[in-house]
C-alpha cells in the first residue's frame, strides 16, 4: 500500500488484536521508561552541575546498546522471542525498583545513578532487536511497514506522555513515586507478553548455535552494500544530532531557568511533535525521496540546536522542539524501515541489531563527545557548533542515496539439495563448492560483472572465501568456488537465497552455454589418520 493510502492503510495493523493488545502494552511501558529517565537526568543535576557528568547518564543508557545490540540480535534470531522479552522485561523492572529504594532512603549517588543506568541500557539492548524482529509476526506481510511506523508512533506518544508525566511526578512526590510509577508499567507489559499466543517455534536440525549465528551475522553486515548506505547514513546524522539530547538538561535550567517539570514540557513537546509529524509524514513522502526526507530533518534539526543556542523565551524552546519531534521521527522511520527493507528473515534480529549498534554508538560517542566540548566552548557555543556540523554532513550525505529497498527479501527455494552419496553430518567442514560455467569468449566481460554482483550474495548468505577461475587449456570453461564452515551452513545457505538473489543467479546464467545446466561439486574436508 502507498504512503498516499487512505488513514485505514496507516492504522490497519491495530485491527489485529495481537498486534493491538503488545502495541498498547508497549506504549505504557516506554512512557514508564521516559518517566524514569527524565528522573534520573534531573537528578544528576543535583548530584553534579558539571556538563560531562549530565552527559554520562545519557551515554550511560546508550553504551551498552552499542555494545550488546549484536550479540542480542544473535539471540533474537536463536531463542525464543517472547521468553526473551519477559526476561527482559524483568531485568528492567529490578533498576527501577532499586532506583526507587535508593532515591526514597537517600542513599543514590553519582556512581549508582549511572551505573544503574547502563543496567537499564543493558535491558534495552536485548530488547531492542527483539521488539523490531517480532513485527512481521504481529501483523499480515502487507502491513509489516504501516506497523513499523506505528511502533515509532507508539515510542513518540510516550515520549510526549512519559517526560511531561514524569517531570510533574518527579515536582510533586519526588523520585521514588516516579521509579514507582516505572515498575509498575513493567508489570503490564510482562501481563501481555504473557498473554500474547505465540506458537512454539519447531525443532529444527539445521538451528543455529550462538558463535555460529554471531559469524553468520557478521558476515552479512560486512558483504551488503545496501546496509552500509543506511548505516553510514544513520551513523553521521545521529553523532552531530546527539547534542541536543546529551545537553537538554542544562539547556532547561542553565539557560532556558527552568525546574523538573519545564524539563519534561520540553521532552513532551518532541514527542508531541513527532505524533504530528507521523500524521503529516504521509503527505511529506507523497512529493520527497528518503534522501529528501532525510535532508530536511538534518537541516531543521540543525536550526532547532541554533534556536536553542540564542537561549530564548521558553515559549520558542517549546514550539522549536515540537519542530525537533516531527523531524525526528522523520528519519527515524525513514533510516529504521529502509533497514528493515533491505533485510531477510532469517538475518533480521542481527541486521537490526547492528543498525542499532551504530544509531547508539553514535548517540553513545556524541553525547561524550558535546559533553566535552560542553567543558570548554559553554552550552551556546557547543549547540552552534554541533548544528553548523549537522548541517554541512546533511547536505554532503544527500549526494549517498539510501537504497530503494524494494528487492524481494523472500526465500526462493530454488536451488536443489545437494546430491550426496550418503548422510553427511551436519558439523563436517568446511565444505568447497565449485560451479563449472561455459561462457564464450564475446560473454566473458558481462559474465564477470555479473559474478562479482553475485559474490555478495555468495558472503552475505554464509561464504568465508570466493573467487572465479579459469581453465588454462580452455578459458571458456571457468570455475566459480567458496567455501562454507560447514555442512550445516550451506543446507542453511539453500534456505536463505532470496529471490532477488535468484534473479541474480538467473542473470549469469544466460551467460553459460551448453546442453546442461552449470556443473555443481562439494568438497567436504577429510580428516587425515590419528586426527580427530
Amino acid at each position: 500500500m502507498s504512503p498516499a493510502s487512505p488513514p485505514r492503510g496507516s492504522f490497519a495493523p491495530l485491527a489485529q488484536p495481537v498486534f493491538a493488545v503488545l502495541w498498547a502494552a508497549t506504549v505504557l511501558g516506554n512512557t514508564g521508561s521516559f518517566m524514569r529517565d527524565v528522573a534520573s537526568s534531573w537528578l544528576m543535576t543535583d548530584l553534579s552541575a558539571s556538563p560531562a557528568a549530565v552527559a554520562m547518564v545519557q551515554a550511560a543508557g546508550t553504551l551498552p546498546i552499542f555494545l550488546l545490540a549484536i550479540p542480542a540480535g544473535v539471540l533474537t534470531d536463536i531463542l525464543d522471542r517472547r521468553k526473551l522479552l519477559i526476561a527482559v522485561q524483568l531485568l528492567l523492572a529490578s533498576v527501577s525498583i532499586t532506583l526507587m529504594i535508593l532515591a526514597q532512603t537517600g542513599l543514590l549517588s553519582v556512581g549508582a545513578l549511572i551505573g544503574l543506568t547502563f543496567l537499564g541500557g543493558v535491558g534495552a539492548a536485548l530488547m531492542g532487536p527483539t521488539w523490531q524482529a517480532i513485527v512481521p509476526e504481529l501483523v499480515k506481510r502487507e502491513d509489516v511497514k504501516s506497523a513499523i511506523a506505528l511502533n515509532s508512533l507508539g515510542i513518540n506518544i510516550a515520549r510526549s506522555i512519559g517526560p511531561a508525566a514524569g517531570g510533574l511526578l518527579l515536582a510533586a512526590f519526588g523520585a521514588g513515586v516516579t521509579y514507582g510509577v516505572d515498575v509498575a508499567s513493567y508489570l503490564v507489559v510482562i501481563a501481555a507478553l504473557i498473554w500474547w499466543p505465540r506458537a512454539s517455534k519447531a525443532d529444527d536440525a539445521l538451528a543455529e548455535g550462538f558463535l555460529g549465528a554471531f559469524r553468520a551475522g557478521l558476515r552479512y553486515t560486512r558483504a551488503s552494500r545496501p546496509l552500509h548506505v543506511v548505516l553510514l547514513r544513520a551513523a553521521v546524522f545521529f553523532a552531530f544530532a546527539s547534542a541536543v539530547w546529551a545537553l537538554l538538561p542544562l539547556v532547561a535550567r542553565q539557560m532556558l531557568g527552568g525546574d523538573a517539570s519545564f524539563y519534561g514540557i520540553l521532552l513532551g513537546a518532541v514527542g508531541a511533535g513527532a505524533i504530528g509529524g507521523a500524521f503529516v509524514m504521509p503527505k511529506l513522502r507523497e512529493r520527497l525521496s528518503p534522501d529528501g526526507l532525510l535532508l530536511g530533518a538534518a537541516l531543521t534539526a540543525a536550526a532547532v540546536m541554533a534556536t536553542l543556542s540564542l537561549a530564548p523565551p521558553k515559549w520558542i524552546a517549546i514550539v522549536a522542539l515540537l519542530f525537533l519531534g516531527a523531524v525526528w521521527i522523520t528519519a527515524l522511520t525513514t533510516l529504521n524501515g529502509t533497514a528493515q527493507a533491505v533485510l531477510p528473515n532469517w538475518v533480521r534480529g542481527r541486521g537490526l541489531a547492528v543498525y542499532l549498534t551504530v544509531f547508539n554508538g553514535a548517540m553513545s560517542a556524541g553525547s561524550i563527545g558535546w559533553g566535552a566540548v560542553g567543558e570548554a566552548a559553554g552550552l551556546s557555543g557547543t549547540l552552534l557548533i554541533s548544528a553548523a556540523g549537522l548541517a554541512v554532513a546533511g547536505i554532503v550525505m544527500h549526494r549517498l542515496k539510501l537504497p530503494a529497498g524494494d528487492a524481494g527479501m523472500v526465500p526462493s527455494n530454488h536451488w536443489p539439495e545437494p546430491l550426496v552419496a550418503e548422510p553427511v553430518g551436519h558439523d563436517r567442514g568446511p565444505v568447497l563448492i565449485l560451479i563449472e560455467y561455459h561462457v564464450e569468449k564475446h560473454n566473458r566481460t558481462a559474465f564477470l560483472h555479473a559474478i562479482d554482483r553475485l559474490s555478495h550474495e555468495r558472503r552475505r548468505d554464509g561464504a568465508y572465501g570466493w573467487g572465479v577461475t579459469e581453465d588454462s587449456a580452455d578459458p571458456q570453461k571457468m570455475v566459480e568456488w567458496f567455501m562454507v564452515e560447514s555442512w550445516a551452513e550451506h543446507l542453511r545457505q539453500h534456505r536463505r537465497v532470496s529471490n532477488a538473489d535468484a534473479d541474480l543467479q538467473g542473470k549469469l546464467l544466460t551467460y553459460h552455454k551448453g546442453p546442461d545446466k552449470p556443473v555443481v561439486r562439494h568438497f567436504l574436508a577429510i580428516n587425515r589418520p590419528g586426527k580427530a
